[in-house]
């Protein structure tokens, strides 16, 4: 799908769509306990599509409650042998291994070959030590073995969601485990996320705050009733056109929220300082930061290697479309730079190189300079309403679906 976006006015509150992110833990959590929890604030886009589908072919009955509201009725570890569809959601299939990891019985996963691009070692690294199976095609992963309680040591500087797909699985082994981050520490935030999550099932996972956690054994999940709070990633657009525009007000992301992308305020303002942004914990609003860097003075982002590991090379996939305005854009091995040079409108269409965050980003530039964005329908996999959120506020949108 191909999108024009006209300049115009935008005014107007947003409020901030559910966490994609709490979401996938809730629904997930849901499905392991025993009983019938209540999701609410749940809305649909394709990777939490995928989870429901996954957990679904586990056992749980999820039905419709009111809307933006899900009944789970959950089924406990997995103990059957299942296909598990999880497109292009990241999450979904680094969160579901280890649980697949628990009954020593085969599970099946397929997607999106770029999913499979993507790092697994963390988890193939655990297969391999202990004999379980293992076997990755360009579109699929079948995995199959029996955890055992014990000490697990992980990079911390890959993706937090191997630490958080561990963290669901570990508490039900009989017996106390250990959970290691070797290196540095990245997106902590998601991992405090999990932790909290957790929690409201009851199931207790003791973090120092830095790269350990103590998981105690033959814990089980219990039904929780529990709201998804906003979404600060997808916030992180609109307020980059409030801080562009001027007339638009975001709302619905909790003052003391856990989400690591809550820090796009304090981030931007950075912007055209001289000063150097540290992506680590905030990966996600790397696009977002690099659209408002090239119309706002230029900025130097570090600690960005991980860009490259995304649903597209994020930095690389940025420098290209912002190129288009003119900007100048140079990508290093862990940093990006953004220099201060006067914009201009795009006069090729941009991409949004099948990556939901590349599509926002350039559609804020464009509600200034107009344009084009090329697989505007990436935007479905996380905020398939977001044109039409933008056009709410008085942007001006148009579709051509050939």
């Amino acid at each position: 799908m191909k999108v024009t976006i006209s300049p115009s006015p935008l005014s107007g509150v947003f409020t901030a769509p559910p966490s994609k992110s709490a979401a996938h833990r809730y629904l997930i959590g849901a499905a392991l306990a025993a009983g019938t929890s209540v999701i609410r604030n749940i809305e649909d886009s394709a990777d939490v599509s995928a989870t429901l589908g996954c957990i679904r072919a586990l056992g749980a009955d999820v039905l419709p409650a009111g809307e933006g509201v899900l009944s789970v009725s959950g089924r406990g570890i997995p103990q059957s042998s299942a296909s598990l569809f999880v497109g292009e959601s990241g999450s979904t299939l680094r969160f579901l291994i280890p649980l697949c990891l628990l009954s020593g019985v085969p599970f099946t996963f397929s997607g999106a070959r770029r999913l499979f691009e993507r790092p697994l070692s963390v988890y193939e690294t655990i297969c391999r030590e202990r004999g379980f199976l293992f076997e990755k095609t360009a579109d699929s992963l079948t995995v199959c073995g029996k955890l055992t309680p014990g000490r697990y040591e992980i990079p911390g500087d890959i993706s937090s969601q191997f630490a958080t797909g561990l963290l669901f699985a570990l508490p039900a082994l009989q017996g106390e485990s250990e959970l290691v981050l070797t290196g540095k520490t990245e997106s902590l935030s998601y991992l405090r996320i999990t932790e909290k999550v957790l929690a409201d099932f009851g199931v207790s996972v003791g973090f120092d705050g830095v790269s350990r956690f103590r998981i105690p054994g033959g814990q089980s999940f219990r039904p929780v009733d529990a709201a998804v709070e906003g979404d600060a990633s997808n916030a992180a657009f609109f307020e980059a056109l409030a801080l562009l525009r001027g007339n638009v007000r975001v709302t619905g992301v909790p003052a003391d929220t856990l989400q690591g992308d809550r820090v796009f305020s304090s981030l931007a303002k950075k912007i055209g300082t001289g000063e150097e942004i540290s992506l680590a914990d905030c990966p996600d609003l790397a696009p977002v930061l690099m659209a408002a860097a090239a119309e706002r003075g230029g900025a130097v982002f570090t600690d960005t290697a991980r860009l490259r590991l995304k649903e597209s090379d994020r930095g690389e996939a940025m420098a290209a479309e912002l190129r288009k305005f003119g900007a100048r854009v140079t990508v290093e091995e862990n940093r990006v730079t953004v220099e201060n040079t006067p914009l201009h409108p795009p006069k090729t269409p941009l991409s949004s190189h099948g990556d939901h965050r590349i599509a926002m980003a350039a559609a804020v530039l464009l509600t200034e300079y107009g344009g084009q964005i090329e697989g505007a329908e990436a935007v479905e996999k996380s905020f398939p309403d977001f044109f039409e959120r933008l056009t709410a506020l008085g942007g001006k949108v148009t579709y051509d679906e050939t």
